[in-house]
């Protein structure tokens, strides 16, 4: 299977543990998809609609580059919202565009059901070493597990760092000593070393540091580009920043209390990741955060719906909520200039209340 060369698109730090589980596990070159930059969303901006959402552009974009890098077997997921719809489109724009590939729509795979994620694949490696994958894949999902915990905690602590940067450099090099791990004994080694390495760095955390929740649309939460990597403008603010949505809690573990949990707030589940942003700006707001700020892309219809009720938590706690809509037209000053008097009103209430 030399011949394959198999991508999926980019998603923050999960490109590492896919990697692994496509090399490591199906057996086939995997081709690492390019960081995001303004070249994929302008690439991706020129083929898609008018008004599809931004990660269908920048996920476009994304298998564009990855063909020309030399990927021939595109991988791509489904969602609980259009993005369920997006493989189909995807498929057709790169076919009209001229573009020879295999394409594996795992749409309606599902994680704990191993058959329906393994039948998709066959088209990938028709030897498919069934066995291997199996070991490979709880070492996998332990991995995404230990990024999920490792970035969470340098949420919290980075814009208290002593030494600029040391976070972002060691976060650089456990992701590259990742790529390498094979088994899960080697897993164990790294992670206890950057877990104690992390928590080495030196940091000067003030006593009642500003406590900021980061909430929305799933993609754009996790894609740094796709949100003008805006949890490194709050923590470059001395913000403690704090971020629920990750795919550890919504897909790995996703605790049965966590998806049937009822508010006051909802009767219904709006779809996607609606009632998750519902249910953590209550408990954040009930936690007295100093503020929380809302992420979607453009037209995201679910996240839409939620921001009547965000406005009521707003109201009923009296916690400022500050709402970003994500496109390809965002001025970066501009979210700069409101993330900066957001984070001044909010040290004004946090005086005010002294």
């Amino acid at each position: 299977m030399s011949e394959t060369r198999v991508t999926f698109p980019h998603l923050g730090s999960y490109c590492v543990p896919i990697e692994v589980l496509f090399k490591e596990g199906v057996g086939v070159d995997y081709i690492t998809p390019p960081q995001i930059t303004q070249k994929t969303m302008e690439i991706g901006n020129k083929y898609s609609p008018d008004f599809v959402c931004s990660p269908f552009k920048y996920n476009l974009g994304n298998y564009i580059e990855s063909i020309e890098a030399g990927a021939n077997t595109l991988i791509q997921v489904g969602g609980a919202c259009r993005l369920q719809y997006y493989g189909e489109l995807h498929e057709q724009i790169l076919r009209d565009l001229g573009y020879d590939f295999e394409f594996i729509n795992l749409s309606n795979a599902k994680l704990r059901k191993l058959r329906t994620l393994i039948s998709p694949l066959m088209k990938v490696n028709p030897q498919f070493p069934i066995k291997k994958v199996a070991r490979i894949l709880p070492m996998v999902v332990a991995m995404a597990k230990f990024i999920d915990e490792t970035e969470d905690f340098i949420r919290k602590n980075i814009g208290f760092e002593v030494k600029k940067g040391s976070f972002e450099r060691y976060h650089k090099r456990m992701l590259n000593t990742l790529r390498s791990v094979k088994t899960k004994k080697e897993l164990a080694k790294v992670t206890t070393f950057y877990t104690k390495a992390f928590r080495n760095l030196p940091v000067k955390r003030p006593n009642n540091p500003l406590r900021v929740g980061l909430l929305g649309e799933y993609y754009t939460i996790m894609e740094p580009f796709s949100n003008h990597f805006i949890e490194r403008e709050l923590a470059s603010m001395g913000m403690v920043v704090d971020r629920w949505m990750n795919i550890s809690h919504t897909t790995l573990t996703n605790p049965k209390k966590e998806k049937e949990r009822k508010s006051k707030y909802t009767r219904y589940d709006m779809g996607a990741t609606c009632r998750a942003t519902i249910d953590r700006a209550e408990y954040w707001a009930k936690k007295k955060y100093d503020g929380i700020i809302h992420v979607k892309s453009f037209g995201c219809t679910p996240e839409t719906d939620a921001i009547p009720v965000l406005r009521n938590i707003s109201e009923d706690y009296n916690v400022p909520i500050l709402y970003f809509s994500f496109d390809s037209q965002t001025s970066e000053m501009g979210i700069r200039t409101r993330l900066e008097a957001f984070h001044d009103m909010i040290i004004m209430r946090k005086d005010q209340k002294k």
